[in-house]
């Protein structure tokens, strides 16, 4: 494997992983779409005092998932709703339909777009890019609470 100049390897902490921390919040969505959460993320970080390590989320539902995507276009977004719409259309001929025709697509564009996601962190703070959010990912048509849960392991912040 050749290491490409522009692009050094770097260690940026070291040491053990002795701090765990778990949180939950709800988030009340209003339909299908694509919700912001990595400002409730931020907040359960610093309320447990997590310092450098990982943090995992994870959506307690099955119609409903979990990206990390671009926050700085709207269109972006839509454009997501609109492609998952094409892989997992209404109309596919679902046999599972329970709760409309709009169950079973969202049973798979969970299975498509998964239910965690896994960031680095470090000082702190999500080591997410410049562009990148963590979103929560309503497949369903209807407003529904979802629950998530926060699990970070790591070093505990040199604050706590």
């Amino acid at each position: 494997m050749t290491r490409q100049a522009d692009r050094p390897t770097e260690i940026v902490v070291a040491g053990s992983a002795g701090h765990q921390a778990v949180g939950r919040f709800s988030v009340a969505t209003r339909g299908l779409g694509l919700y912001d959460v990595t400002g409730e993320v931020a907040e359960l970080l610093k309320a447990g005092e997590a310092g450098d390590g990982l943090a995992t989320l994870f959506v307690r539902h099955t119609s409903a998932s979990l990206t990390i995507q671009e926050n700085a276009s709207p269109e972006v977004l839509d454009d997501l709703v609109d492609a998952l719409d094409r892989l997992a259309p209404r109309d596919g001929g679902w046999r599972h339909d329970d709760e409309g025709p709009d169950d079973m697509p969202a049973h798979v564009k969970t299975m498509l777009t998964g239910a965690s996601v896994a960031v680095p962190v470090i000082g702190g703070g999500l080591a997410l890019g410049t562009w990148q959010a963590i979103y929560l990912v309503e497949h369903r048509d209807r407003p529904h609470s979802r629950e998530l849960v926060l699990h970070f392991m790591g070093s505990a912040s040199a604050r706590g």
